[in-house]
């Protein structure tokens, strides 16, 4: 079978490989659709910790062609999505509920072979079970939105709530969606890019500005501002330095800023504790999806999140090399490789 391998830091191609075989309380799946994320872009550069040579992909569904010995809630046949983290249960964190932040944790499209190729094998436990008629691409939203709402619930938001997002894109623009669905009545996204503020605002923004047009803290949050004094929630969606030292004074006295996109490993940014300490701003990381991926699941299924709007373009597996070794073109939303195309 075809698969894109990162055989080390700055080396991927597109190779033929041996179709595997699923083991006890594993599936074959065929993939139907694997999203580019920034993360595929990150391991390729070195830039987040893996373990190649492997296949990359982990945001990824696909029709069950073969179960393994001990499978007993899947059949042939089955539309399912994958969550990639698989936890060890058993390490201090694990035992602790925070199977996220598990010692041992491997993800498949990381540590083990992922998505970008014609198949790949899933535990039984990080199946989920998605409608026949679901659309397949959409279903490959389902690891993003899984981690947009483990931030979303770090976030705590309320009803009534304003949230500031930061970052226009799939990250962002799923945020903005789930914001309103937890009872945000003010959702502002804050991105250069013009379309994807319009985009933002038919998913349910209230309002939208421009990052690149002056002072965004003046313009927010000033007594002139759409948030005087303050956002309940700020959410960072971008993982830039920009936009992650800016969060803080984003939030209002006592409010909240949850860290969701993702920065390359070792980059560091400047924060100013005293202003965290002196307006009592709660900082928190999100970390990946635990315990959400049902939910996501539920979410795509039930057409409650809108993600056809966050496709920019389908490609086969002989363009997936060129389209993560690069950036995201200009407005790029997600990027989807459907095996079976080309």
């Amino acid at each position: 079978m075809k698969a894109v391998r990162l055989e080390a830091t700055g080396q991927l191609s597109l190779r033929n490989v041996e179709k595997p075989a699923p083991g006890s309380g594993e599936l074959l799946v065929r993939v139907e659709a694997c999203g580019i994320c920034g993360t595929d872009r990150h391991l390729f550069h070195g830039e987040f910790p893996s373990k190649p040579p492997v296949t990359l992909g982990h945001e990824f569904t696909g029709i069950v062609e073969q179960i393994g010995p001990g499978v007993t809630g899947f059949r042939n046949g089955m539309r399912i999505t994958g969550d990639p983290n698989i936890s060890c249960g058993q390490c201090p964190e694990c035992q602790r509920g925070r199977v996220n932040l598990c010692t041992n944790l491997r993800a498949i499209g990381i540590h083990r072979d992922g998505g970008f190729a014609e198949h790949v094998i899933v535990p039984e436990k990080q199946a989920f079970v998605l409608p026949d008629d679901l659309d397949p691409l959409h279903g490959a939203f389902c690891e993003p939105l899984a981690c947009c709402l483990h931030g979303v619930d770090l976030a705590d938001i309320r009803t009534g709530s304003s949230v500031i997002v930061l970052g226009g894109g799939v990250i962002g623009l799923l945020v903005v969606q789930l914001a309103r669905l937890a009872g945000a009545t003010k959702v502002v996204l804050v991105t250069r890019s013009a379309e994807k503020r319009r985009l933002a605002e038919s998913l349910g923004a209230t309002a939208t500005a421009d990052a690149s047009d002056g002072d965004i803290t003046d313009r927010l949050t000033s007594p002139h501002g759409l948030l005087p004094d303050g956002a309940d929630v700020v959410i960072e969606c971008a993982g830039v330095a920009e936009t992650i030292e800016q969060a803080p004074s984003l939030a209002r006295r006592g409010g909240t800023v949850v860290i969701l996109g993702v920065m390359p490993q070792g980059v560091k940014t400047t924060i100013e504790p005293f202003d965290l300490l002196f307006r009592e701003i709660r900082l928190i990381g999100s970390f990946i999806n635990p315990f959400t991926h049902r939910r996501a699941a539920e979410l795509i299924a039930s057409g409650i999140i809108k993600v056809e709007p966050l496709i920019s373009r389908r490609i086969g597996l002989g363009e997936a090399v060129e389209a993560i070794t690069n950036p995201a073109r200009p407005g790029e939303i997600r990027a989807l490789v459907v095996p079976g195309l080309g």
